[in-house]
């Protein structure tokens, strides 16, 4: 990121309102760069960001890589089976460890071959004998927060940040006898979506418009019975399955739609998992990552299931993708400035714009005064 951040933030944008009463945060906060900026030093360098799957290093040396807020990080299982994650950046003189997902015994750096052990022991550095006043031990790999939960791999850039459980307490009880866990992954999709990404999170967090811009996508569950709660870090959209769909079982089961502060989302149907991941690229861009896990990935008929599901997936993602273009459009005219929520059905997106305005609040009291 290189613009500076905005400038003191009028109090009254700052506010905390009750949703019945509160205005949507200001469209500067989506169109101006340095709003952008502070996204990335006030909310993405102190979150948990949800980056990956355990299943992607079960075996003792693999690794894959990521980007949180910028950062290369890497994350690896040692020899002694422990995660760790550490920055992907070599102590030398920065170069990579790693250009893509892999297993090693060790990591090396790509640039001039230093040798780190996958504790991030610093081990074999070439052609160094002659520089004096040097220690191995000084030049460790610098390693990050990581934790793990119903087999998701997260990641946290800030030292002292609350721990994960935080931010995801209780979810794993209130889906039971559903287990995240026990999933097997299927595939992944990247999409590029040129708006910005509170524009994507907003719109995740409604029902609203559904039945507006999703007329397939509203026969899949009883909308007269979609609810939605908020928690402290999170918030959840519910609502039974209609019976007459890909994913009902005899008892026609439930959706749970999950947004874990800031950016992370858990799709949860009866036999499916789908995530998504949602990057900042620019103040006006965004890319959002979804990965898809199933109960059967391998039985009679999975594969054609688990293609239909991706068919459907994508549909109503081209569907958001077109009406979050058009949203970032009219929030960058001078037509708009802020609105106002339905009480009924926009208190996910009212609780998300708290949080945001939460983390400006602590932001802005962290800035050094002029």
């Amino acid at each position: 990121m290189t613009a500076s951040l905005p400038p003191a933030i009028p109090a009254a944008d700052l506010a905390a309102h009750p949703v019945e009463r509160a205005e949507t945060i200001p469209s500067a906060w989506y169109t101006d760069a340095r709003f952008a900026q502070a996204d990335h030093d006030w909310i993405f360098t102190r979150t948990w960001q949800g980056i990956g799957h355990a299943a992607q290093v079960e075996r003792p040396g693999s690794y894959f890589l990521a980007a949180i807020a910028g950062e290369p990080v890497i994350v690896v299982r040692g020899k002694d089976a422990v995660l760790r994650a550490f920055y992907n950046v070599c102590r030398h003189r920065g170069g990579p460890l790693a250009l893509e997902d892999g297993c090693v015994n060790a990591l090396q750096c790509r640039y001039h071959g230093w040798t780190y052990l996958l504790d991030g022991t610093l081990r074999g550095v070439p052609a160094m004998d002659r520089t004096e006043l040097f220690d191995r031990k000084d030049f460790g790999l610098v390693p990050l927060r990581v934790e793990t939960w119903e087999g998701l791999v997260f990641v946290n850039l800030a030292a002292d940040a609350p721990p994960l459980a935080e931010s995801v307490g209780g979810i794993a009880e209130r889906i039971a006898p559903i287990r995240l866990g026990a999933l097997t992954f299927a595939r992944r999709v990247d999409y590029e979506v040129r708006c910005n990404w509170k524009v994507y999170v907003d719109n995740f967090l409604e029902g609203y418009h559904v039945p507006y811009v999703h007329p397939e996508l509203a026969k899949l569950y009883d909308y007269t019975r979609y609810t939605t709660e908020v928690y402290d870090r999170y918030s959840l959209q519910h609502s039974p399955l209609t019976g007459d769909n890909l994913y009902s079982r005899d008892d026609g089961g439930e959706a749970f739609y999950y947004c874990i502060f800031p950016n992370f989302m858990l799709n949860i149907l009866p036999g499916r998992l789908q995530t998504n991941l949602v990057l900042p690229v620019g103040h006006d861009r965004c890319r959002v990552i979804f990965q898809y896990f199933y109960d059967d990935v391998s039985g009679p008929g999975a594969a054609a299931r688990i293609e239909e599901d991706l068919a459907y997936s994508d549909a109503v993602q081209q569907e958001d993708i077109g009406i979050c273009e058009r949203v970032q459009q009219g929030l960058a005219s001078q037509a708009y400035d802020r609105g106002r929520f339905s009480v009924k059905y926009e208190t996910g997106v009212h609780h998300f714009q708290e949080l945001v305005r939460a983390a400006y609040r602590e932001g802005m009291a962290r800035r050094p005064s002029a």
